[in-house]
């Protein structure tokens, strides 16, 4: 019987890091593994050779640069977690990933790296809200 999988979708900030502090807990008491998802902005499409593959490779390094806390944190807890980058609109893929691996819940932060301000929850967060497949725990 494989374990529960509890998504743990991060983008870098406070109220991330404090998500994964509570998922770890969560993980403990339901002995769950972690899936720790990254999306990133899109690969630009109309750059040529080299310059595609050099953009590629930087937005790779600052995705690995932005998981580096959420790695040591996860690390020292000794959870059990895979990860995942993926390229696209973070609501819509937290979303995706949840249904193709059967998350039995999410647990992320009430707030990212948003532009908008003096919203209760970010934009992100919202629609995990309303188009999640399984529970969510916003976490602030």
């Amino acid at each position: 019987m494989t374990k529960p999988l509890i998504l743990l979708p991060v983008d870098g900030s406070e109220h991330a890091l404090r998500a994964a502090e509570y998922s770890v807990k969560i993980a403990s008491m339901m002995n769950a593994r972690l899936l720790l998802l990254l999306c990133h902005r899109p690969f630009p499409v109309k750059l040529g050779e080299p310059y595609f593959q050099k953009a590629i490779d930087k937005i790779m390094q600052q995705s690995s640069e932005r998981l580096a806390p959420f790695r040591s944190l996860l690390d020292d807890k000794g959870a059990d977690y895979t990860e995942l980058i993926l390229e696209g609109p973070a609501g819509e893929k937290i979303c995706e990933v949840a249904r193709i691996e059967k998350s039995e819940m999410i647990v992320m932060g009430s707030r990212g790296r948003s532009d908008l301000t003096g919203l209760f929850l970010g934009s992100v967060a919202h629609r995990v809200l309303h188009q999640s497949p399984c529970p969510v725990l916003i976490v602030r």
